[in-house]
């Protein structure tokens, strides 16, 4: 993960920062997130596209009931898109975020094989995505920037409805004012 480039406009550096700068996310004190993942886990592993929308569409709601913000729109699409560029490089989308209509999309399949989507893949596109919308209703910055802060509040989440202990995440800067974090330190937990 590789994060934004700090904006130039003025006006936006300040939430840029303050993003960045922020690294902690408030957590439920319960298990209702951990339930909600569980049960959009079984709805994955059974392939049931009704069961993903529904499991979805609750995380979503009691997420943004604790978080005291109006809950998104979310769809959960079929196979990802490929986005693809000149010189022959392509990526997939794996979710994203309409802040105008207040809408998180995920795709719940790979784009090539068409198959399911793994559970850990899914839930942290949806925790992510979900972020983003915390950046704009919660936090109120001016945009929502890929930060380390926005990574770090995302990985708190994650882990959180995942039932499994937060790591670290390390970090390493790159050229152009960007970072990006470094896994083997971060799977070592040094």
């Amino acid at each position: 993960m590789l994060t934004d480039r700090a904006p130039r406009k003025s006006s936006l550096l300040a939430g840029f920062l303050e993003s960045d700068r922020d690294r902690t996310l408030a957590i439920p004190q319960d298990d209702r997130l951990q339930s909600l993942a569980k049960l959009l886990e079984a709805s994955l592993k059974a392939d049931a596209g009704a069961g993903v929308r529904q499991a979805c569409g609750e995380f979503i709601h009691v997420a943004a009931d604790f978080y005291k913000v109006s809950a998104p729109t979310i769809r959960v699409l079929a196979a990802r898109p490929i986005r693809s560029r000149e010189g022959g490089w392509g990526y997939e989308l794996f979710g994203d975020y309409d802040p105008s209509a207040g809408l998180i999309r995920v795709w719940m399949r790979t784009a090539v094989r068409k198959q399911v989507t793994s559970f850990g893949t899914f839930l942290s596109t949806l925790c992510h995505e979900f972020c983003h919308h915390l950046d704009y209703h919660c936090f109120e910055y001016g945009d929502s920037w890929h930060t380390r802060g926005f990574y770090e509040r995302t990985a708190a989440l994650y882990h959180h409805a995942r039932g499994t202990p937060a790591k670290r995440l390390f970090w390493t800067k790159v050229p152009g004012g960007r970072w990006r974090i470094d896994w083997p330190r971060t799977n070592r937990g040094v």
